[in-house]
Order: structure tokens, then sequence, then C-alpha cells
């Protein structure tokens, strides 16, 4: 797998269609999180809006939420969390893709997603993306031939390969992450593993096995990294039985 992180103005990109006009009218950047699902037709994100002032309560935003859907250009809206202290939102959004970002993702034919970090700012446009090497060439050209205007910030010299057999199935460093960015593993928690399971379309068992295996994985790789468990960590041994 290869990866490069692209800069682009963001100027360039509101007039291209791919970034809506007047939204850092009143947000200061937006990060995305996670692509959950990513086609030509539409794509699925979590995203973190810092706004500019004061945080709307989520009532007001569910009371908005059409205006906000019309306004941007959104299919669906969905606020997952507020962090006044931050002044962010965590924010599921699905939305129709632009022609230009729909002939882009045809030309990349699946083998490419985004990554961190891509973040959006007045000013620039900070893209990641990881996938084929062949994939991420064609899209270079294309851009090249367009005569986009584009900086690339850093690309990998080389194909990444793991040292060792995945720690994680696919599946399990996928939903994992979701986890930890939603906050499952905030204390005090931020999300429910039933709000949790909703969002990734699983059931709540379903998940909580998915994440309990993940997490044992993580445990015996640490323990196997830091040698044997120390004598005050491992189980008491029975008291020995009395004679009667």
């Amino acid at each position: 797998m290869q990866s490069v992180t692209l800069e682009f103005r963001t100027e360039d990109l509101t007039l291209l269609g791919l970034i809506p006009p007047g939204l850092f009218a009143k947000y200061e950047e937006v990060e995305l999180l996670e692509t959950l699902r990513l086609e030509q037709g539409w794509r699925l994100q979590l995203l973190r809006v810092r706004r500019k002032g004061p945080l709307r309560s989520a009532l007001e935003l569910e009371r908005e939420s059409r205006r906000i859907r019309a306004l941007y250009g959104l299919e669906s809206f969905e606020l997952v969390e507020r962090r006044p202290r931050s002044r962010d939102y965590i924010v599921l959004v699905r939305q129709r893709n632009p022609e230009r970002l729909r002939r882009l993702l045809s030309l990349a034919g699946g083998e490419i997603s985004p990554t961190a970090p891509f973040r959006l700012t007045p000013q620039h446009v900070v893209a990641s993306f990881r996938g084929d090497e062949r994939a991420i060439r064609r899209v270079l050209r294309r851009l090249d031939r367009e005569e986009f205007p584009y900086r690339v910030v850093r690309a990998s010299g080389r194909p990444y390969l793991p040292a060792e057999a995945p720690l994680l199935t696919p599946l399990q460093a996928e939903l994992l992450a979701r986890a930890w960015v939603l906050g499952y593993y905030a204390v005090p928690r931020r999300i429910t593993l039933s709000r949790l399971a909703r969002q990734s379309g699983r059931s709540a068992p379903a998940l909580g096995k998915i994440l309990r295996r993940a997490e044992g994985r993580l445990v015996v790789r640490w323990l196997t990294a830091e040698g044997p468990v120390p004598e005050s960590a491992a189980p008491a041994a029975p008291a020995p039985a009395r004679e009667p």
C-alpha cells in the first residue's frame, strides 16, 4: 500500500463545488475522522466540525436539521457528540458526490481510501489517501492533465509491508477505531454500545463480541511484549482445605 498527502487551496475546491460555499463563515475547521462508506454516488463520513462561536444545543440542531441539510447539500445529518470546551461537533453526514469527485473515484477503481490527516480550513485543505500505487498515480496524472493546482506534502517512498501477521482483522481494526473516535473508551464513556452498534449497522451483542475479541488480542500482545505476568497480578492460589 502507498500513501500520499496533498494540499489544495480551499477557494479552488469551493469553486469546483467540492466544498459548500460559505462553510467557513461559521466554522474554523473541519476534520475527516472516518469514511464509513465511499462510492461514486455518495459518501458517509464521520466529521469533527469546530465552530467559531459557542455551540448550539442538540435540540437547536435537531430543529434546524432540514435547513442545515439544504444549506450544505447533505442527504442526512446526525449529531453524535458536542464538545463545548473545544467548540467541536462530532457529526455523521451522508452526502452526494459532485461530478468531479465521481470521476476521480471511478478512475481510482475503489483502490484508494481517505485517511488521516484530512483537514479543511478557510485557507487550505490537507487531504491524505492510501491505496494501490498505480491507482494513486492515475488520479495524480488526471489532476495534472486538468491543471488542477495542488502540492504534494508527503508521499511514501515504498509500499507498506507489515513486519508480522496483522494483530487485528480489518473488521476488528475498523470497529475498534470507530469506537475510540466516538468516545466508547473515554472516561466517562461518551457513547453507549447500543448507539455505537446502530451507527455500525450491527446488533449490540455482535458488536460487543467483536470489540472484546479485538481487546483480547491487544492484551495478549501487550503481555507478550512485557514478559511474565507479575506475581501481584496473578490469581491467588486457593487456600489449602482444612481437615475436618
